[in-house]
């Protein structure tokens, strides 16, 4: 039997263990921290003076004081101190400063990224994949300025939103 859980590191109860409580309280430390995590500061490498117990921050890549030897990690305050949880692929916290998710993907933080195959508002699809180009108009034996002008600015509009190909 191992010691910890494989994806988030909890500690594991063992048969005959003593002080089972330390164990057991230890694990839900570690679960109140990560379970709808949200993080203060990203990339910090210096531990904030005043942390509040339940206060987390995303360790800089060079790391001091009681963060030594911990880039990347999630630092969270707790009544003990200091915890660390190294992150594993696909964890998300909110980043309460920028207001928005961050995510360990490939084997770094990325911030504000959101995949999905369909974007629905009140049940409706509104946004799916890329779908391909659409002409510009040109050309034509009767020509309406301001209706290609419209067009030409609804295209570069639906192009910089990425909704449809160049």
């Amino acid at each position: 039997m191992t010691d910890q859980t494989s994806r988030l590191s909890l500690p594991l109860l063992h048969v005959a263990q003593a002080q089972k409580e330390m164990t057991h309280n230890e694990a839900l430390t570690l679960i109140d921290l990560l379970l709808h995590g949200c993080v203060e500061g990203v990339a910090q490498n210096t531990p904030p003076v005043a942390a509040q117990p339940g206060q987390c921050w995303i360790v800089g890549p060079s790391p001091d004081g009681a963060w030594t030897g911990r880039a990347g990690q999630v630092a969270g305050m707790t009544a003990g101190g200091w915890r660390f949880v190294p992150p594993r692929e696909g964890l998300s916290l909110w980043w309460a400063g920028g207001e928005t998710t961050l995510a360990f993907r490939g084997g770094g933080w990325r911030r504000g990224e959101v995949r999905a195959a369909t974007i629905l508002v009140d049940g409706v699809a509104v946004l799916g994949a890329q779908r391909g180009a659409i002409a510009a108009p040109d050309g034509g034996s009767v020509r309406d300025e301001e209706a290609r002008a419209t067009l030409d600015a609804i295209l570069a509009a639906l192009r910089g939103h990425g909704l449809i190909a160049s």
